[in-house]
């Protein structure tokens, strides 16, 4: 393995991801190819949520802008996008997917809120379908109505992501929940920013948990059969992702001051169970 490769490799195992196990049951070069374009959302994604100067966040971002030109002519110059670079020779990468990637981190470090769904959603997409619809194309497909199901597929990870983690973005001053939303169950943001737990802070979560499984059901719904095996990665990473929400059920969304997590050997054995249950002569 050369070095660009192993580095991405090593910057999602060290992540502890749920993805990260979904990868384990890809061959060589898509394996290699998922994690460098993983290695990538996180080396953005980092730069949003470790660097206090916004300034300096800028200037990193706008250095990434001008990487991803770089891979796409061949000249790039960091460990990610080098390993890059060798995936969009195996696979067909959008470079505007990278930069959608890249309008999501931006819309993080100028965050202002969310005042309705919509607006929220074209975050969801930046940051997760954006990721999903690369994923898809590694993956492989036969039938383009996979690509509707990468993007729902996307967004309800986010979704999961944002109810996951209220608390712990309340501590940075964020609040992924749409304004709109939080009026109609009697809240505001300084209710979730204080943390306060409450009946009504309940029910917008399972609204908002809902929401993720229709996004669910859309996702799994639009996914022709002939490419489940192809985009057996993808749907992997759902059963691990929704086993993750309906831990959070069971707790009665008391996030605000923890995290919920599964183990990762959990997250090993949902995987393994996953694999083993799609059977290529399926499709």
């Amino acid at each position: 393995m050369d070095i660009a490769n192993q580095y991405c490799q090593e910057k999602a195992a060290k992540s502890g991801s749920s993805f990260y196990y979904s990868f384990l049951f890809l061959p060589p070069l898509q394996r290699q190819a998922i994690m460098a374009v993983y290695a990538f959302c996180r080396e953005v994604d980092d730069i949003v949520d470790e660097c206090s100067d916004k300034f300096i966040a800028e200037q990193k971002l706008t250095w990434w802008q001008a990487e991803i030109e770089r891979v796409f002519h061949d000249i790039p110059q960091h460990p990610v996008g080098k390993a890059l670079q060798s995936a969009k020779t195996q696979f067909p990468l959008s470079q505007h997917l990278f930069q959608e990637i890249l309008q999501g981190m931006q819309m993080d470090l100028r965050y202002q809120g969310y005042q309705t769904f919509d607006d929220l959603r074209l975050y969801c997409h930046c940051v997760a379908s954006a990721p999903g619809l690369l994923a898809a194309e590694i993956f492989g497909y036969q039938n383009l109505n996979t690509l509707e199901y990468a993007k729902n597929l996307g967004i309800a990870f986010q979704l999961v992501n944002i109810i996951r983690d209220v608390g712990e973005d309340a501590v940075r001053g964020r609040v992924y929940l749409p304004e709109s939303e939080l009026s109609q169950f009697s809240l505001s943001s300084e209710d979730v920013l204080g943390k306060r737990y409450s009946e009504n802070f309940q029910a917008l979560m399972r609204f908002q948990s809902e929401r993720a499984k229709r996004y669910y059901d859309a996702a799994l719904k639009a996914l022709p059969k002939i490419d489940r095996y192809s985009q057996k990665s993808g749907l992997i990473m759902a059963k691990i992702y929704f086993t993750l929400l309906q831990e959070i059920e069971k707790m009665r969304f008391a996030v605000l001051n923890q995290r919920v997590t599964l183990t990762p050997l959990r997250k090993l054995w949902i995987a393994w169970k996953t694999a083993r249950n799609i059977k290529k002569n399926d499709s």
